[in-house]
């Protein structure tokens, strides 16, 4: 009777075991589901963090051997068929790696088909992959650049920009940023000088992307800011002739308004030819001035530009000035309803252009769609999933240099 007792326990309990077991087993992608990955910028200092998005979409439609999201990473899908496109079941789990740096945490559990985790950099700098995936979906970013490879502009300035005839001192200023014109913190600059000399060699930049150091010397001298292979160059005057003075109208601009150059020669100066090299590879030249003369000049980049005037007088002897503008990045928006319905067209407006001239603009979708160039400041488009919804806009100047970016994000109900 013992024996006949235990058997039907155990019987009543061998269910109960399964589905506790089963309990235990995460729930993953189902076969044939596509994983979108975004992040919000494609550059990140060191020691800092980002975050990175994941949407995970039910027989979603995807180009086999490519990824979606921000910065047009590559990764793997598990199909390239079309399907409803419908979020995974909330808690499915979804794992992430990277190969530089740590992402915090490593697995999330989707809610309406996304999950958000940080990627968290140390003191390496390189181009980091992101790799997430669930069941047989995975793809990966593999653009965000970290540290030294983020790095898209070193700039120079100086203060003051010219010495007397004896020399002196100046402090001189790199500023580091990215492809956006945002600060990189914790970046090694290397400063180095062809006359002179300046202290300290190596800085790193602090927390708004500036090394400081200052220079001694006796003659001109041209100045080189170093981080990896990128430079960016500043020119100390000392003892020039004809000019007095080379100033710049604001000295710090957006990308696309007009600076205005004034050049004052030296009193009793007979100047027979000046030239003003603006730093972005065009140049000027006023011929002979007899006293204090502007000229208008338009960068369509955002930087640090060194202008430098050349003046000779009628003996041919030389004298030169320069002077420094910091061009910043437009203060770009993008706006869009911030709710709408599925294959709802909904319009997307760039703002905050202003005077600036620009060449095109480049629009980047996490549904899977695009990127996309457009001539005017807007766009109309229509997401056919629903779900959270990330667009990013980046802004490019006469000359394709980029001027500004935005992104917004908005639900598909």
């Amino acid at each position: 009777m013992v024996t006949h007792r235990l058997s039907v326990l155990a019987l009543v309990a061998l269910p109960l075991a399964l589905i506790a077991a089963c309990d235990k087993v995460p729930l993953l992608a189902p076969t044939g589901s596509t994983i979108n990955l975004f992040a919000a910028t494609t550059t990140v200092s060191l020691n800092s963090q980002v975050d990175i998005i994941a949407t995970v979409i039910e027989n979603g439609s995807a180009p086999a051997g490519t990824g979606t999201g921000i910065g047009t990473p590559t990764g793997t899908t598990t199909t390239s068929r079309t399907g409803a496109g419908t979020p995974v079941q909330n808690g499915t789990l979804i794992s992430f790696t990277t190969t530089i740096g740590r992402i915090e945490p490593s697995e999330a559990r989707t809610h309406n088909g996304q999950v958000t985790v940080k990627l968290i950099t140390g003191g390496t700098s390189g181009t980091a992959t992101v790799t997430a995936y669930s069941g047989g979906a995975t793809t990966q970013l593999t653009n965000l650049k970290i540290g030294t490879a983020a790095v898209k502009t070193v700039s120079v300035t100086t203060t003051p920009q010219s010495l007397g005839a004896n020399g002196g001192t100046t402090q001189v200023v790199a500023s580091v940023t990215d492809e956006g014109g945002s600060a990189l913190a914790g970046v090694p600059v290397t400063f180095s000088t062809d006359k002179g000399s300046i202290s300290p060699s190596t800085v790193v930049t602090d927390s708004s992307g500036v090394a400081t150091a200052t220079l001694t010397t006796s003659a001109t001298a041209k100045i080189t800011a170093a981080v990896g292979a990128l430079t960016g160059t500043s020119t100390v005057t000392v003892n020039a002739r004809s000019l007095t003075s080379f100033t710049a109208n604001p000295s710090a601009a957006s990308a696309g308004v007009p600076i205005t150059f004034t050049v004052k020669p030296a009193a009793g100066a007979n100047i027979s030819d000046v030239r003003i090299d603006f730093g972005d590879g065009s140049s000027a030249n006023l011929g002979a001035i007899g006293g204090e003369t502007t000229v208008p000049h338009i960068y369509n980049a955002s930087g640090s530009y060194n202008a430098v005037v050349t003046a000779r007088d009628t003996s041919g002897d030389s004298g030169t000035l320069s002077t420094s503008v910091l061009i910043g990045s437009l203060p770009v928006t993008l706006t869009a309803p911030s709710t709408v319905t599925v294959n709802t067209p909904v319009t997307f407006t760039v703002g905050g252009i202003g005077a600036a001239q620009i060449d095109h603009y480049t629009w980047t979708f996490d549904d899977g769609t695009g990127p996309f160039t457009t001539t005017a400041p807007q766009l109309t488009h229509a997401f056919s999933s629903k779900g959270a919804k990330n667009v990013r806009v980046d802004v490019f100047g006469i000359g394709g240099g980029k001027v500004g970016t935005a992104a917004t994000r908005l639900e598909v109900q």
